[in-house]
């Protein structure tokens, strides 16, 4: 499988759709750091991005060009997950969603954790458009060797 400028630019943009798709999750991780009630009931639940590699469209013959396929290729997002942690529980009686007890349910959510999850993808979406301009000046550079 020979790769393309075509090819790279494809995988370059689903690298930037799923990065800006986990961006949006972090965000709303960050913005619901205080919500103890959600309309499925219980505080909110923290979530994450599952990426995995898109399959290529037709099957490869060579098993070196398929060894190649395995190891890059266009990513896309197979899914959101709700983190499994259970909620923290602080002492707030005078809160409306507090039990008997007088505790509530919080988010477990670590600030310092999801901006570091932020920073990742940021980080990869900017090697994202480095990679994409790399591949626009090679492209250039080809069609004016061409000349």
């Amino acid at each position: 499988m020979s790769m393309n400028f075509v090819d790279t630019l494809n995988i370059s943009a689903s690298a930037l759709t799923a990065q800006r798709t986990r961006m949006n999750i972090i965000s709303a991780n960050l913005a619901n750091i205080n919500t103890t009630r959600t309309a499925e009931g219980g505080p909110y639940r923290r979530r994450d991005v599952v990426f995995g590699a898109r399959s290529p469209a037709a099957p490869i013959q060579n098993p070196f060009e398929a060894a190649l396929s395995n190891a890059s290729g266009p990513v896309e997002v197979l899914g959101v997950v709700e983190d499994p942690r259970p909620p923290v529980l602080k002492y707030a009686p005078e809160h409306p969603d507090a039990d008997t007890a007088g505790y509530i349910r919080t988010p477990n959510i670590n600030v310092v954790e999801e901006m570091v999850n932020m920073i990742a993808a940021s980080r990869s979406y900017e090697a994202s458009l480095t990679a994409i301009d790399a591949t626009k000046k090679m492209s250039l550079k080809a069609l004016e060797i061409g000349r």
